[in-house]
């Protein structure tokens, strides 16, 4: 099951490294995401919990401070110039 899991996320991980165009807060979410689930998977691993778990809940919380702080940024590129 690990290995399952493991092997779907670098998929996903790989799938969308490659996208262009993309906002800060776009980028931020996405990077967010991908770290988070990873973090969110060894976490889970280590403690012994649900493996699906750490990384769903992870990747949701990076997910959503990646793009917190890709807004952020964009803002103040913004008043910058």
């Amino acid at each position: 099951m690990q290995k399952i899991l493991f092997s779907t996320l670098i998929i996903a991980f790989l799938s969308v490294s490659a996208c262009t165009n993309m906002s800060r807060t776009q980028q931020g979410a996405l990077s967010g995401g991908a770290i988070g689930a990873g973090a969110g998977l060894g976490i889970a691993a280590i403690t012994g919990g649900s493996l699906g778990l750490g990384a769903l809940l992870g990747g949701g919380i990076g997910a959503v401070a990646g793009g917190l702080y890709g807004n952020d940024q964009e803002r103040h590129d913004r008043h910058r110039n």
